[in-house]
């Protein structure tokens, strides 16, 4: 048996932070190069630190390890920074670029006039700093707010750091509550999960654990309980049973069936929730759904008030200028939506929505009729725009959306038009249905369309199946594949999907619908990356990021997206040494990565799900610049990398709205939770001329015979069907 190595004794190292090699805001990672005290060469200190300056003063406690390329290296595993209290460490921290308006020369002439004072006399005597040279009332008034910014943004990532968030999370927690972070926190650490995006309720609770919050403390109870239903509502439930409510309730906290029934009469008397019969509601979300149906019964009520309209003579002119003849269905719909005030078109790929639309839209606009169009994305916008020839924009721009909840559109400022036409109504949450039917103008009129039978919105409520479903909305469901159509395996499978059948699976010549075989998550995933990295632009001319697309049900495991987009990368766009990359947020960016919009940026004017390239990364400063579309290139700051994901790989509920030359689809047991109906009828009527399934037959068997999706609470269809 070989003598065990001897270990490094650990040992105290302290000295001066020289130059910060790297730092990740996310985890807190460093390389610095430090000055020990006692050596004048410089050496490397790898640990863990919220934010580092150099100029600061360190203690780490460590072992030194050696390393082939850079020679003996510190590693810490305890490192504790502080404001230097030597002169030259003093100049070297205030010159780091740290305080707004001081640079290196600035910082010599500070030190050299106020010495060890330099601090207190920028936070107490600013007027000082005017007699230095350079330095006038601008600068010393930039100079002071920026460092109390420092300090204070210093002090609450020092106590964050100490409970377990993260710097990048930290700064968020400052940019929400300022200086008074710390007293908020100390107060009630569970309102981070209310506040601030991408801190929920269990990193609110190991916080409030070391803060030494008792478990059995009514905020806590409360907080658990509102996660509950705020769940509920992000897996699309407009409201929850309460039995349901207080069972998982008791799950999450270990508490008492007793103290959890005493919170949820507190929040209910403090309106922070809503019990309506068995079941409990957020009140946004009640509000929603009423608001909703009230606008639909008011639009109900009224007759349609378009210029008169010879239908006969619309129908053949339309036929005439666009040079389509429409079947007896089509022209039925396009009658109604002459005559209705509000109207629903419905119907699946292949049969004549965007002919019936495109029909619709002229006759009105030969009227004068004022026509807006939206949808709820910017692909699905720009879609709609691309199949009408008129300018259409997402729904959230639409209605002047201004960030935390604001609109500019609204009851009291509605919007300007005669007709509004919504596409892609099944992706259309309860919230933004109804703060769309407020903003309409008095005697507007809406055309609702969309496939009811892709999958429900990723927000609460199943806004168009309910208005469908309660007969109060008049309604053209279409279901007649035209001859075009009926040649596409694409279309006919889909189709047979949705009527619970699985498609023909046979390989056809010519055909645009394929399902490979493949026996586990493993060799799918294999097959997945030579398909799209080989055989399919060999074979069929795909470029491989911009044409072909891998829509997946799940983000976790071997076929979610994180692992199909790490394998696809590295297939695609492999590291080299010409380019430069950047990790951030447990993900790896480089020049030519496909990549994806996860949230609304206003200030960038970029949307959820809008799909770009990167250009360029800038290495100092770091900068990230993607591509969105010919006229849009935008740029990241490494804070912002958690609005991006790598998108070689999508969710299909990601997918909703886009259109793909070529779309592949995992179909794998792995994806049991998850396989139904509606994902996969969703999944392949996103491909436009190819569609490839790799998997397990049986996988997909069970897909379609399941209609998961169309399991939520939503209380509109009742609320449209009860009598005012």
């Amino acid at each position: 048996m070989p003598a065990p190595r001897n270990r490094a004794k650990p040992e105290v190292l302290r000295g001066l932070v020289d130059r910060v090699v790297f730092h990740n805001e996310e985890n807190g990672f460093c390389i610095l190069k430090v000055v020990p005290v006692g050596r004048q060469d410089m050496v490397s200190l790898i640990g863990k630190a919220p934010r580092v300056v150099a100029g600061e003063e360190f203690e780490a406690r460590g072992v030194w390890e050696p390393n082939r390329d850079f020679g003996p290296q510190f590693k810490s595993d305890e490192l504790k920074l502080r404001r230097p209290d030597s002169l030259s460490g003093i100049e070297r921290y205030l010159g780091s670029g740290l305080i707004k308006g001081i640079g290196p020369a600035h910082a010599k002439r500070i030190v050299e006039k106020f010495g060890p004072k330099v601090f207190d006399i920028i936070e107490n005597e600013s007027k000082k700093l005017e007699d230095v040279e350079g330095v006038g009332k601008k600068r010393r008034i930039e100079i002071r707010e920026s460092w109390m910014k420092q300090k204070s943004i210093h002090a609450i990532m020092l106590f964050l750091h100490q409970h377990g968030i993260s710097s990048s999370r930290a700064l968020r927690i400052y940019k929400t509550y300022g200086d008074e972070a710390q007293a908020v926190l100390k107060e009630n650490p569970y309102r981070l999960a209310q506040d601030i995006r991408g801190i929920g309720f269990k990193t609110a609770d190991d916080i409030a654990y070391q803060l030494g919050v008792a478990e059995d403390a009514p905020e806590r109870i409360k907080a658990g309980i509102l996660h509950v239903l705020e769940s509920a509502a992000q897996n699309g439930h407009s409201y929850f049973p309460e039995a349901k409510s207080v069972e998982k309730a008791l799950e999450l906290l270990g508490s008492s069936d007793a103290l959890i029934r005493t919170q949820i009469e507190a929040l209910t008397a403090n309106d922070q929730i809503e019990r309506h019969g068995e079941f409990l509601y957020l009140p946004y979300l009640r509000a929603a759904e009423q608001s909703i149906a009230a606008s639909v019964k008011s639009f109900a009520a009224v007759p349609a008030a378009y210029p008169p309209i010879d239908e006969d003579a619309a129908l053949a002119w339309v036929m005439k200028k666009t040079g389509k003849e429409l079947a007896e269905s089509q022209q039925r719909a396009v009658r109604e939506a002459l005559r209705q005030r509000l109207l629903i078109i419905t119907g699946g790929p292949g049969v004549g929505k965007t002919t019936i639309l495109r029909s619709i839209l002229l006759i009105l606009q030969s009227k004068q009729v004022k026509l807006v169009l939206a949808a709820p994305t910017g692909r699905a916008a720009k879609r709609l725009s691309e199949s009408t020839g008129l300018e259409a924009k997402t729904l959230h721009r639409l209605l002047e959306y201004q960030g935390e909840g604001q609109w500019g559109r609204h009851r009291g400022k509605p919007l300007v038009g005669d007709l509004f036409v919504i596409d892609e109504a099944s992706m259309i949450d309860a919230p933004l249905m109804a703060q769309l039917l407020s903003a309409l103008p008095e005697g507007a009129h809406l055309l609702i369309v969309g496939d009811a039978d892709q999958l429900p919105s990723v927000g609460p409520g199943m806004v168009l199946h309910d208005l469908i479903a309660s007969g109060a909305v008049p309604c053209v469901k279409l279901t007649e594949i035209f001859r075009q159509a009926a040649s596409s395996r694409i279309i006919t499978s889909a189709h047979a999907i949705n009527r619970g059948q699985v498609p023909d699976l046979k390989p056809a010549r010519g055909s645009d619908f394929f399902f490979l075989e493949a026996a586990d998550a493993e060799e799918i995933r294999e097959l997945i990356v030579q398909l799209v990295h080989t055989r399919l632009p060999a074979k069929y001319g795909f470029d491989p990021i911009r044409d072909i697309q891998v829509l997946t049900p799940m983000n976790r495991n071997l076929l979610g997206t994180a692992s199909l987009n790490h394998s696809l990368q590295l297939a695609l766009n492999p590291p080299n040494e010409m380019k430069f990359e950047i990790e951030r947020f447990n993900s790896v960016f480089r020049v030519g990565d496909k990549v994806i919009q996860t949230h609304n940026n206003y200030d960038k004017e970029v949307f959820n799900g809008d799909i770009g390239h990167i250009t360029a990364i800038d290495a100092d400063p770091v900068k990230i610049h993607v591509r969105f579309d010919a006229e849009r290139l935008v740029e990241y700051e490494p804070g912002e990398l958690d609005e991006l994901q790598l998108a070689y790989a999508l969710t299909i509920h990601k997918s909703q709205g886009s259109e793909f030359p070529c779309v592949i689809i995992p179909v794998s047991t792995q994806h049991y939770v998850l396989l139904e109906r509606s994902l996969i009828y969703t999944a392949i009527t996103r491909a436009k001329k190819w569609c490839v399934l790799v998997g397990d037959e049986k996988a997909l068997a069970l897909a379609v015979s399941k209609q998961e999706s169309r399991k939520r609470f939503t209380g509109l269809e009742s609320l449209l069907q009860l009598e005012t």
